[in-house]
């Protein structure tokens, strides 16, 4: 499954002060779609919180300032209506990770979706006429994501109860019990699920 990192542009006078600063970072820490707009949690370094207040100050938002310290301002605001760019990740059906960051007018964020996904969102990007960029893409390489939910049960039972130690702490009759299956069923599923582990590690093809 593919992590990915975007960026993209926002839209001429939006957020000014990110251009007006831009070596600064402000950081959108949390984003909540409502029936009647949008709800964020929003982060800025203090020293140019001011230029952020006048910001919101002239936008159609209503904002609170919830926490103030040496490094930064939190603020709290409500968007009358979700914004295009985000409407258009909700739509690919794609989760964001959080915090996204705001630097030089472009928000960039990080992503693991599938390629099908990711597809769907750059299309959604593309027909919005959005300008963005694919800063990375890089494949995850864990093991555990080939396995089943049961094998990965299986397996992490197998960890935890000292099968895999040596010498081993759990027999693999004592795991069937833990497992309630038959000795068996726990070979089979542990075999299926080594399996994939070993192949994918060596780096050969999984069937």
């Amino acid at each position: 499954m593919p992590h990915t990192r975007l960026k993209f542009k926002l839209p001429e006078g939006a957020f000014e002060f990110s251009t007006d600063h831009p070596d600064e970072v402000f950081r959108i820490l949390a984003a909540f779609p409502m029936d009647d707009g949008l709800f964020v949690a929003f982060e800025t370094p203090t020293e140019n919180h001011q230029a952020v207040l006048r910001d919101f100050d002239e936008a159609p938002i209503t904002y609170e300032v919830l926490h103030t310290d040496e490094q930064s301002v939190l603020i709290q605001y409500e968007m009358p209506s979700i914004p295009p760019p985000l409407r258009a990740v909700l739509a690919s059906g794609t989760l964001v990770q959080f915090p996204l960051t705001l630097r030089d007018g472009w928000i960039t964020f990080d992503l693991t979706t599938s390629h099908e996904r990711l597809s769907q969102l750059k299309n959604e990007f593309e027909n919005a006429r959005f300008t963005y960029e694919v800063v990375l893409v890089t494949q995850t390489t864990d093991p555990m994501d080939l396995l089943t939910d049961r094998q990965r049960r299986f397996m992490i039972e197998a960890l935890q109860h000292g099968y895999y130690d040596s010498p081993r702490k759990c027999s693999l009759t004592d795991l069937a019990a833990v497992l309630d299956v038959g000795k068996s069923t726990a070979s089979r599923v542990l075999h299926n699920a080594e399996g994939k582990v070993i192949k994918k590690f060596f780096a050969e093809p999984i069937e």
